[in-house]
């Protein structure tokens, strides 16, 4: 089981149907990914299969409202995606505080955690090197006792999606078929 955390608005519901779109592609259903599809705030979770050569990884979505009781969801999990969106300055301080208590969660220390860095496609975002250094990325690194990968995404444009799914399945933990 992979979680996918983040705040309210940064793009997991719109991540998680692009990744099931670039599959479908990749399995001659679809010919390109087409319009971002219209999405709505999660409240609650919705559990996605993506299936990839015989593969099959199963990440739950877990609404941005729902951030007090997401420990409820972390013993069963192998890896967490955490979203932040860059385009939301506001956000960032509480996203930051949200991704410390997730790497904090006895639960998730041996879990593989991969921070995705949404909306890159806006202009009013911020650099990765800016974001990196307001979430002290490289004491975060050190300090963790978890893997810990970042990647800069934009779920509307398609950018790093295809990173985003290789990280993945080449998660060898998430295998469940």
């Amino acid at each position: 089981m992979c979680l996918l955390l983040g705040a309210t608005g940064v793009g997991k519901t719109l991540l998680l149907k692009r990744l099931q779109n670039i599959l479908q592609q990749l399995m001659g259903a679809q010919a390109d990914l087409g319009e971002a599809p219209v999405t709505l705030p999660t409240v609650g979770t919705n559990l996605t299969d993506l299936i990839l050569r015989k593969r099959k990884i199963t990440v739950r979505e877990l609404g941005g409202c729902m951030g007090p009781i997401w420990p409820k969801y972390y013993s069963d999990c192998t890896s967490v995606i955490f979203v932040v969106d860059c385009a939301n300055i506001v956000q960032i301080s509480s996203s930051c505080v949200q991704l410390l208590s997730v790497l904090s969660a006895e639960p998730l220390q041996s879990a593989a955690v991969l921070i995705l860095f949404n909306k890159r496609d806006l202009p009013c975002t911020m650099s990765l090197v800016e974001l990196k250094a307001l979430f002290r990325m490289d004491d975060v690194i050190k300090t963790a006792p978890q893997s810990i990968s970042t990647l800069e995404i934009s779920a509307r444009s398609g950018q790093g999606l295809q990173e985003l799914l290789s990280w993945l399945f080449s998660n060898r933990s998430h295998d469940t078929g």
